[in-house]
């Protein structure tokens, strides 16, 4: 069998596993997916799309949506915008579910439209855009933590903490993703008193990246904040810096802040620090850590491990249920419905995965500051929890 023909049966079977056995209409609750299981961002899609799976099977074995059983169909979006809008345009066509879940923040606002005139579903994404989080633009959207600007300002926050007036350079991806948060954290540099002396910019996937770390050197940052990538190229910007003798502290959002950037970085990952809004596997005090921990032990035997983006996926999925059967137990099982229960969230138990999720403008603004541990190959919290519902009027 041709190698391209084994992937299409592989990607296939992976997908089969993701649709739920079919029970009576009248009992029946649809959501949908679309998220990147192949393409660029595919290794971090297929974690978040197990994560959906895992916790929607588990939100029907502790009753579903109030007795009524919860369906989804995830769909590969392959982190390609025509392909994730054609599977979005499929699965509303043929399930209409009340719930979509989409991968990428090209995607989330390209349906946005639809969603508000057309569809009314309640839509959850891979993405932290704060374009999504404006319930006067996206009425039906919500951001499943902080955004990428609150994520900025929280670190942001801890900078001006530990050195004020700080010299400060933002390294991001040409991307909407990447460039999603630059404008607000540019406002909050000055707010803090940090000095914003560089913004260093380059395309997914560049290979040279050498005029961006000569400027970087010329500028003397005393710390570089990475955005709009998941890994690379973070590990090799820090190898170069640190050849070069630059002694400033990197820091990453939440796509920076998984597992595989310190296990590339190795002993490199000193002083690492980043922002996150979940906790992590090997948190095992937590109890959600503890339920899925022992699921995956008994569905995936040969699974050691989930990274920060399996976690997003779970509080993504929590939220969704959440909404649905606060709507449902209102008799409003309905788009509008769903937002009433999503604008009414407050101190939401995520079984401690994140802190209690309170809405503020259809997103969870609470976050924490984690720092690489490099003997032990983990993050540990360097802050409390950091709610940034009145930030700018401190």
């Amino acid at each position: 069998m041709r190698v391209t023909t084994l992937l299409t049966a592989l990607v296939a079977i992976f997908l089969s596993c993701l649709i739920a056995v079919p029970v009576p209409a009248e009992n029946v609750v649809k959501i949908g997916a679309v998220l990147p299981i192949t393409g660029i961002f595919g290794f971090a899609g297929k974690d978040g799309a197990s994560a959906v799976d895992d916790a929607l099977t588990i939100a029907n074995q502790e009753g579903g949506i109030n007795g009524k059983k919860i369906q989804w169909t995830i769909m590969d979006g392959q982190y390609k915008l025509d392909v994730a809008l054609a599977a979005f345009k499929k699965i509303m066509e043929l399930d209409n579910p009340l719930v979509m879940i989409g991968e990428s923040t090209a995607m989330s606002k390209a349906v946005s439209l639809d969603l508000k005139e057309r569809y009314h579903v309640l839509y959850g994404s891979t993405s932290f855009s704060g374009e999504l989080a404006q319930p006067g633009i996206n009425p039906y959207t919500f951001v499943a933590g902080p955004t990428y600007g609150d994520m900025f300002a929280i670190l942001l926050k801890y900078i001006a903490k530990e050195k004020p007036g700080a010299k400060v350079a933002f390294f991001y991806s040409d991307s909407e993703f990447g460039k999603d948060p630059i404008r607000y954290g540019s406002i909050v540099c000055q707010r803090l008193r940090l000095q914003l002396v560089a913004e260093e910019v380059v395309s997914l996937g560049a290979k040279d990246i050498t005029a961006q770390i000569d400027d970087l050197q010329s500028k003397s940052p005393d710390f570089v904040i990475f955005h709009g990538f998941i890994v690379d190229p973070v590990p090799a910007v820090i190898h170069m810096c640190r050849a070069r003798g630059m002694t400033c502290t990197f820091m990453g959002t939440f796509w920076g802040a998984s597992k595989m950037v310190l296990d590339r970085l190795g002993p490199l990952a000193e002083g690492y620090t980043v922002v996150n809004p979940y906790m992590y596997w090997w948190n095992e005090d937590v109890p959600m850590i503890r339920k899925i921990r022992a699921y995956t032990e008994t569905k995936y035997p040969e699974v050691k491990f989930r990274d920060n983006h399996y976690m997003q996926g779970i509080v993504n999925a929590l939220i969704a249920v959440g909404c649905l059967r606060k709507a449902d137990k209102a008799g409003e099982l309905n788009g509008p419905g769903l937002i009433n229960a999503l604008q009414s969230m407050e101190d939401f138990d995520t079984g401690g995965l994140s802190a209690p999720l309170t809405i503020r403008s259809n997103r969870f603004p609470v976050g924490r500051v984690w720092k690489a541990n490099v003997e032990k190959g983990i993050y540990e919290p360097v802050s409390d929890w950091i709610r940034l519902d009145k930030f700018m009027d401190k």
